[in-house]
């Protein structure tokens, strides 16, 4: 369900900044501070209203960052965010109606899981790209490892989310099936709001040393 092109950006970029935005006048000075790091994909949750228009400003404006929309939870917002320009969508769950919805519309999707379960209740519906979530909470680094062992040879690949910390994110990084990290430390709805888009780039620029250096 995720295109090869999609998949390999966020292979590429390692880091995903997971963001709540309130004003999606931010959006755009947001995105350009991310890519100044080197980040070069968001994930924009729909947990405000501000998500959705935040969405359609970078995507529209900022050609050059991969834009995901996150907290998708029905069809109705698989539609928004298809049409708003979103990348690729991702959820806290699985929901076979959501991911049904994704298919009919050609939106690539990550569908959250935390047991084997729920991992082949994706693989059931075609997902090879999956979020970890609520990764540190679920048992981090070790559960990941031991739980995704059994996958690996089926090409499925992990986005772990929800509680990282930068010290944790080249741990993360040495799971070979991990694709990319969500950490909502990379821009902070505090530093947004304060349009702080120094310290984003810096956090951005930090990250990406971290992903670098682990993977060489």
């Amino acid at each position: 369900m995720f295109a090869e092109e999609t998949r390999t950006r966020l292979s590429a970029a390692g880091v995903v900044p997971v963001v709540v935005i309130n004003d999606p006048t931010k959006a755009v000075p947001l995105a350009k501070a991310l890519l100044a790091g080197g980040v070069g994909v968001i994930e924009l949750t729909l947990r405000t209203a501000a998500g959705l228009e935040a969405i359609k400003a970078i995507a529209s404006e900022v050609p050059d960052m991969l834009v995901g929309a996150g907290t998708v939870l029905s069809t109705e917002q698989v539609r928004e965010v298809k049409a708003a320009g979103a990348a690729f969508a991702v959820a806290p769950g699985t929901s076979r109606t959501t991911l049904a919805a994704a298919a009919e519309v050609g939106l690539p999707f990550a569908p959250g899981v935390m047991t084997p379960s729920d991992i082949e209740t994706a693989l059931s519906m075609g997902c090879r790209m999956l979020k970890f979530f609520p990764a540190e909470s679920a048992g981090g680094v070790k559960h990941l490892a031991a739980m995704s062992a059994p996958y690996a040879h089926l090409g499925v690949k992990f986005m772990p989310t929800g509680g990282i910390k930068e010290a944790q994110l080249g741990d993360y990084l040495a799971v070979k099936t991990v694709a990319a990290v969500g950490g909502s430390w990379l821009a902070t709805a505090k530093q947004i709001d304060a349009g702080d888009w120094d310290a984003i780039t810096a956090q951005s620029a930090a990250a990406m040393a971290i992903v670098n250096a682990a993977r060489g």
